[in-house]
């Protein structure tokens, strides 16, 4: 058919990430010769190996989908290391057109006894400078208008910690050893946006603040006081709310967080999962929340894939909700969240999207436009504002060349 959104249009657009884990998106190859040179052992060394046991098409649920990042997260303890996969990723990124990426990670995970957050977040902007560089030294003699390729870093605080997952975490946990779990979280929370404020200061691109981690039973609102001090300091907020949580953690984001974008949102519409006795219009609340998010232009940071892997009661993209973000006009993107342990890349999620749920040309390019114009661009506005321009001028001269007006 004529207006068929093809694969090979979708691998020609311009298109962001904005919810992309550095953690769970190392090359495989990678991760397997980091693993021999740290010292690591991984259930095998092979990439098929690692594929039928670790890093699958699909998981029993969040625990298995989890359990690579204990992998991943080993190798990553040194700068050099953090450092090559940032490299990776943008190279990655690049190569299927993406133009646009928000890479988030946990500074305070990577700690280790010769590297500090600060030494980490400036290792990942290392590599992702070098990787955008190499790109747009090519872009500038490559012919067809390319457009350079701009990045962001997001650090995110977590929901809860263990004293094993990094020597920051070991030395909070014994030093408020007496306090409460919720006190201690939120520590680190405010630790780590004032670090943020630091490291904007210096120059490192440091775009938004986030807040991952096991959700059901962690709310957002414990975290306030760190998201009112990055929003004090003009920081972006995103928040992991409604992956695995109704929409009263989506509202405690935007209310409690003052949250830009929401990540992920996928229970924005179930009714079912409102726990507040207080709302008695379970159908009104989540008809309100979701026309108080379009109307703010509040984006959510959409991850298909990763939903379908982790939520075994969202059995295929028919059901996942979607469709009916777009229908209220929502400003969704389509996001990895993790490229390796989910085994995608954006082209795959827009075509999973564009096949399953019927886009027509103009929600795609809505889709499309919604990452870089929601994105929390390292510059000025009229800055952002001439990349998303430029943007859509090379979108439209691909859907000029792929869709030929009739004469």
């Amino acid at each position: 058919m004529k207006d068929q959104i093809t694969s090979e249009f979708i691998r020609r657009i311009p298109k962001s990430d904005l919810h992309l884990h550095l953690d769970g998106s190392l090359r495989l190859k990678t991760l397997i010769e980091l693993a021999r040179q740290e010292r690591v052992k991984l259930p095998s060394f092979t990439e098929s190996g690692l594929k039928k046991l670790i890093f699958k098409d699909s998981y029993r649920n969040l625990r298995d989908y989890l359990q690579g990042f204990a992998l991943t997260c080993a190798v990553l303890r040194s700068r050099e290391n953090l450092e090559r996969v940032a490299q990776e990723l943008v190279e990655d990124c690049a190569a299927e057109g993406v133009r646009y990426i928000e890479v988030r990670f946990a500074p305070q995970l990577h700690v280790c006894r010769h590297m500090t957050a600060t030494d980490a977040v400036k290792a990942v902007s290392r590599g992702l400078w070098a990787g955008a560089r190499a790109h747009n030294r090519q872009a500038i003699v490559r012919r067809g208008g390319d457009l350079p390729f701009h990045y962001g870093v997001i650090v995110c605080a977590m929901r809860r910690f263990k004293p094993g997952m990094s020597p920051y975490y070991a030395d909070i946990l014994r030093l408020m050893e007496h306090a409460e779990e919720d006190d201690i979280t939120a520590a680190a929370s405010l630790e780590l946006a004032r670090a943020a404020a630091d490291w904007l200061k210096e120059g490192l691109p440091v775009v938004g603040f986030d807040l991952a981690g096991e959700e059901a039973g962690y709310p957002p609102e414990r975290h306030r006081q760190a998201y009112q001090y990055a929003h004090d300091h003009f920081i972006r907020k995103t928040v992991h709310a409604g992956e695995a949580y109704g929409p009263e953690s989506i509202w405690q984001a935007i209310t409690q967080c003052h949250a830009n974008r929401i990540g992920h949102g996928t229970f924005l519409f179930a009714q079912d999962m409102i726990r507040d006795p207080q709302i008695t219009d379970r159908r009104r609340y989540v008809e309100d929340l979701a026309s108080y998010m379009a109307s703010q232009r509040i984006g959510v940071e959409a991850c298909v894939t990763s939903n379908l892997q982790t939520t075994p009661s969202i059995k295929s993209i028919a059901a996942h909700p979607i469709k009916k973000m777009i229908d209220y006009g929502l400003s969704v993107s389509l996001c990895t969240d993790n490229r390796l342990v989910s085994n995608t890349t954006v082209c795959r999620e827009i075509e999973l999207v564009a096949n399953h749920v019927g886009l027509t040309r103009q929600q795609l390019k809505k889709l499309v436009m919604a990452g870089f114009k929601g994105s929390f661009f390292p510059g000025s506005y009229n800055a952002k504002r001439s990349f998303v321009d430029a943007v859509a001028s090379r979108y439209r001269a691909i859907e000029d060349e792929c869709f030929p007006a009739l004469l």
